[in-house]
Order: structure tokens, then C-alpha cells, then sequence
């Protein structure tokens, strides 16, 4: 972060502070304030966000080296909030400097062919991320200092975490922003009204039957009271938002950038919807909410998905979440330096909003059987877009609804399979742009005594290690796993196992001229498997992968297609799961 109003480096945020003349009776809502933003092929209009008290901020960034000029405005004017005016000069980063933070080289966006993410100056991005949807709470106590304490237990910090996760190639987490109806109040942690409106449907508490608790050292997101009839304690006033509970997000945000991790912020969790669309100022109201999110975290290095709809019951449908959205993009612009716009869904990006929509990354989520990959291959095929798995099966998962007939011990080789399968399922589905893993004990930030799962135990679990390994897989030939189109239907037999659990099916991904053709047999798939759609008299190099290690085989004895076109594979080294490359000679 810099305040200079002089020198600053490219893609480093700027905090612009005003000092409003006018007492408004509610700041976030009856101000808005902006700045006109001139640089090297830039002109854009950046607005700010109510810091509390008479403190307004627009942060900025400049996206290339060169001469900055900015000025302010605001509605209504105000002589504290407009008319004023300043200029920086953005220098580049050294070499050395970029190695060291690979933020520091821009904003993550499409690849050039669509199908993967980047750096802004180009460089490739694989996202490996991990779901930390509680890190704005105080169960991610951010350490005063950036040291570690080198150990993980109850006394670990986001610091503690963030280390171990960088050790093992992540790059990315993701967080609710908010979670505005949650608290260990002694109310259910499931509310409705008598009409069967959803006032929350909140994870239970360990020891309780209460909601969790997700205060910060700033409070919680909004103000209370609240507006809806009888749960005024409950449900806060969505049109009042408290600065402080964000102040403490700010600095766990500025704390992954520049560890160069990418945070992925959903800024709420679906359960508000009701509520929020029935007992306030729909959809000028979330709008307001979406409009903010992007002035505060648009000039940092994010992912920021307007809401988090991993399930479609307890909320409202996805279409009325669609309103509010387009309004405030239409009103004020996409995120002005350029953040992606996308969402955690049930089942899909495209089934809940469209084609065509405001999403910039396409995720399947809430998901965890074999079907999920076929979501991501429906949106391979509909729009060339980045896709990931956003939320699959979880490591040591317990909570198992049905038809899923499997539970199976946490850690277990086992579990560690059913996390396999979701990494390279996905990705030859066409999830190339990466996969965002889970854990229990993590996704639920669990740190109380009665907790099945301590949260610092379960990331000591081998299969979090084992995530980074996929992108040995993908990027093997380099870039050339962006080229790769799912075609399953390629290998024969591919769907021998259980429809709900990860064993025995088998996936392909291919070049469009079949030079390259990667695929990952789950355990326990036919030891015996053939390849069709290739060409009669083709030869290939086969080379198996083990992702237990992420080791690659030394290259097998070419192999060639008969003249029926269907090439036999070569048998796995054992029962276990395998990824297999084959690459014409």
C-alpha cells in the first residue's frame, strides 16, 4: 500500500483520503465519492468508500509506468470530498523485485486463448486455492508482526497459515467477506419466520446449537438494530455498514498480497438474501453493497465475486441476485483495474446466471460427485472462459448427505483418492484454469474444544500437500495445457465405478490435432483401457504420473494406432490412481 501523492510502483494500491465537510445521517449510503483517473492509456472514473466517521477513501493504482493525474468529485458536492486534485509518477519493478511477490506484475485476467488465467504483464497464473471462507473473523487472528511461530496449533495465526500454504504452491484463498445474521447468540443457528422466510442458515457452533461466531476485532459488517420484525438482533440493518469490521479485513487482504497470495473474496453468503431483498431497499440496497466491495478491494490483487450461492434453497433465486448486480455495473463499471468478476455456485456459473453474464471466471461448486466435471465441460463448450472446481469434495468430509454412501476416515489414502479425483477430474474437464481445494476443519475455520476437527490439524493432512502436484501435471509441455478440450469419451471404457464415489472412472483431454493427449485413470479403473479418435499408424510416448508425489515417469516404449484407430493403452503400474501423457512422435 502506498499514501504518496508523489512516487509509487506500478500495480501498488493508493489510499486518496477526503474529509467530508457535510454531517451526513448515514455516510455509506447518502455519499458517493470518486476520482477521474488519467494515465498512460487510462481514463476512468474510480470511486470511493465511507471509512467511518468523516473519512472517505478511493483507492487507486497506476497499471503501467508513466505520469498520474487525478481529481475528486462527489454527490451531493461537498467542498471536503470535491474539487481537489493531485498527481503521482509510477515507476516499474526490478526483475528481482517481481521474483520476489509475483503480485507485483498485475491483475489476474483470461489468458490470451480464454481458457487459462495470467498476470497482467502476461506471466501464467495457476490458481491452486484453498477455502478459508471464515478469514475475516477473529478465527484468522492476523499476528502483529509478519513472523511465524513455526508450528501450528491453537496459537496460530493467518501468518502461521498463509506459510504453510505457500510452502506447497498455493496462491489463492477464498473468504466470505461477510456473514452479517451469524453469531453464538443462543438462537438457532437455522432461523425462519413464521412465512418461512430465511432470517440465517448458519454452520451450528461445536457445543451448541447456536450459529458461529464471526466477529472481528472491528465488530461485525453491519450496524445494529436490524429492520426485519422480530429479529431485530438477529439480522442487522443492511443499509448501515460498520467501517471498522473492514478496517481488519484490510489489513488480512494487504497481508496475502503481499504475500503473494491471491485472495478470492465473496462479499456475502447467500443466506441474507431473503431478508435482505424482503425488508429493505431492493436492489438498490445490494447493489449499494456490490458498489462498495469493488471500491475497496478493486485496486488490490483479487478475485471478487459479488455473492456466494453455493446453495439455491434459503435464498432467493440467482436471477434476483443477477438485478442488483448489472445495476451496479451498469451504474458505475466493472472494477476499474481490471479485477475478474466471479461466484462459488450451485452447480454451476453458467446454470445460475447465464451465458453472457457479468462472470468473468466460470466455477462449478457445492458439488462433490462425479457430475460436477460434466458442468465444467458444459461450460468448456458454451463460452471461452477460465473455469475452475470452486468448491469440491473436502478432505475428511462428514458431512455426508445423501445418495453419497461413502464416508471415509479423514487423512485416510482413501480421502487423499477422493481428492485426487477432484483435482485432475476437474482439470480434464476443462477446468484448466486451476481447482480450489478444501478441507474440514478449514472451510468451517473450526477452533473450538468440542470441534470434530481442529482447524490447525487438518492442515497438517497430506492431501493439502498433494494439491500442488497438479499443476506439475498441467504444465508439463509448458502452456500447452491451455490447447487441451475435454473429451472423455475418448477412452473405453470410462465410467465403470460408482456414480458417487471417486473410483473407477477415467478422463481425457486433448489437443484439437491430437498431439497431445493427457488423461488421469481414478483407482480402481479398468487396468485395461483403449484410446479411440486417434489416427491409424500414429506413434506415441506414453509417460504415466503419480500423483501421490507428482513425480513423472520415465518415458515408456512408443506405442502405435491401429489400423481400426483404437489404440490399446498401456496397463498402469498398479490399481491406484494414475495420470498418463501421450505425446506423438
Amino acid at each position: 500500500m502506498s499514501t504518496s501523492n508523489d512516487r509509487t510502483k506500478v500495480w501498488t494500491r493508493i489510499d486518496l483520503t477526503f474529509r467530508a465537510s457535510t454531517k451526513f445521517n448515514n455516510p455509506y449510503a447518502d455519499a458517493l465519492v470518486w476520482v477521474d483517473l488519467e494515465g498512460p492509456d487510462f481514463s476512468r472514473r474510480v470511486y470511493g468508500f465511507w471509512n467511518g466517521g468523516d473519512e472517505w477513501v478511493v483507492r487507486v493504482l497506476a497499471n503501467a509506468p508513466g505520469e498520474w493525474h487525478w481529481t475528486s468529485g462527489s454527490s451531493p458536492n461537498d467542498t471536503g470530498l470535491s474539487g481537489q486534485s493531485g498527481r503521482f509518477v509510477a515507476e516499474s519493478w526490478t526483475a528481482a523485485e517481481l521474483d520476489a511477490n509475483p503480485n507485483r506484475r498485475g491483475m489476474i485476467g483470461a489468458s490470451a486463448n480464454g481458457r487459462g488465467l495470467q498476470y497482467a504483464d502476461g506471466t501464467p497464473f495457476f490458481l491452486l486455492g484453498d477455502t478459508w471462507w471464515s478469514l475475516p473473523s477473529f478465527r484468522f487472528p492476523l499476528a502483529e508482526t509478519s513472523e511465524t511461530t513455526g508450528t501450528l496449533g491453537p496459537q496460530s495465526t493467518l501468518n502461521d497459515y498463509v506459510a504453510v500454504r505457500k510452502a506447497q504452491g498455493f496462491n489463492c484463498v477464498g473468504l466470505i467477506a461477510a456473514q452479517p445474521a451469524w453469531a453464538n447468540d443462543g438462537k438457532p443457528n437455522s432461523l425462519q419466520m413464521d412465512d418461512g422466510t430465511w432470517v440465517r442458515a448458519a454452520w451450528k457452533q461445536p457445543g451448541t446449537q447456536s450459529a458461529k461466531d464471526m466477529y472481528n476485532e472491528g465488530g461485525r459488517p453491519f450496524e445494529f438494530p436490524g429492520k426485519v420484525p422480530g429479529f431485530e438482533d438477529v439480522f442487522p440493518d443492511m443499509d448501515r455498514i460498520n467501517p471498522d469490521y473492514f478496517k481488519v479485513l484490510d489489513r488480512k487482504i494487504d497481508y496475502l498480497n503481499d504475500q503473494g497470495m491471491v485472495p478470492f473474496i465473496e462479499i456475502s453468503r447467500r443466506d441474507s438474501g431473503q431478508c435482505w431483498q424482503k425488508f429493505h431497499d431492493w436492489p438498490e440496497s445490494y447493489a449499494r453493497y456490490v458498489q462498495y466491495m469493488i471500491a475497496r478491494y478493486g485496486a488490490h490483487i483479487t478475485l471478487l465475486s459479488p455473492i456466494h450461492y453455493d446453495y439455491y434453497e434459503q435464498t432467493i433465486p440467482a436471477e434476483d441476485y443477477n438485478v442488483p448486480i448489472n445495476l451496479a455495473l451498469e451504474r458505475y463499471g466493472k472494477p476499474p483495474f481490471g479485477t475478474m468478476l466471479t461466484a462459488n455456485p450451485n452447480p454451476s456459473t453458467l446454470v445460475n446466471f447465464g451465458p453472457d453474464s457479468w462472470i468473468d471466471l466460470h466455477q462449478s461448486g457445492n458439488v462433490r460427485e462425479h457430475y460436477t466435471y460434466w458442468y465444467l465441460t458444459e461450460m468448456f463448450e458454451a463460452e471461452r472462459k477460465p473455469a475452475i472446481n470452486g468448491e469440491p469434495y473436502y478432505a475428511g468430509l462428514h458431512q455426508l448427505g445423501e445418495p453419497y454412501p461413502l464416508r471415509v476416515p479423514p487423512d485416510s489414502e482413501d480421502d487423499r483418492i477422493y481428492v485426487r479425483s477432484g483435482l485432475y477430474g476437474s482439470f480434464l474437464s476443462g477446468g484448466l484454469a486451476g481447482f480450489i481445494y478444501g478441507a474440514e476443519g478449514i472451510w468451517q475455520s473450526d477452533v473450538e474444544p468440542e470441534s470434530l476437527h481442529k482447524m490447525w490439524d487438518s492442515f497438517g493432512w497430506e492431501s493439502g500437500n498433494q494439491v500442488q502436484h497438479l499443476k506439475t501435471f498441467a504444465t508439463v509441455e509448458g502452456q500447452r495445457y491451455l490447447e487441451l478440450t475435454p473429451c472423455t469419451e475418448m477412452v473405453i471404457p470410462n465410467k465403470t465405478g460408482p456414480g458417487y464415489a471417486y473410483k473407477g472412472w477415467s478422463y481425457c483431454a486433448a489437443t484439437p490435432d491430437r498431439s497431445l493427449v493427457m488423461l488421469y485413470f481414478e483407482a480402481d479403473a479398468p487396468m485395461e483401457a483403449r484410446l479411440r479418435g486417434v489416427r491409424p499408424g500414429d506413434r506415441f510416448r506414453p509417460r504415466f504420473f503419480d500423483p501421490r508425489n507428482g513425480k513423472w515417469h520415465e518415458p515408456g516404449e512408443a506405442v502405435s494406432v491401429p489400423r481400426n484407430g483404437v489404440l490399446p493403452l498401456p496397463p498402469r503400474p498398479d490399481a491406484m490412481d494414475w495420470g498418463l501423457m501421450l505425446q506423438r512422435l
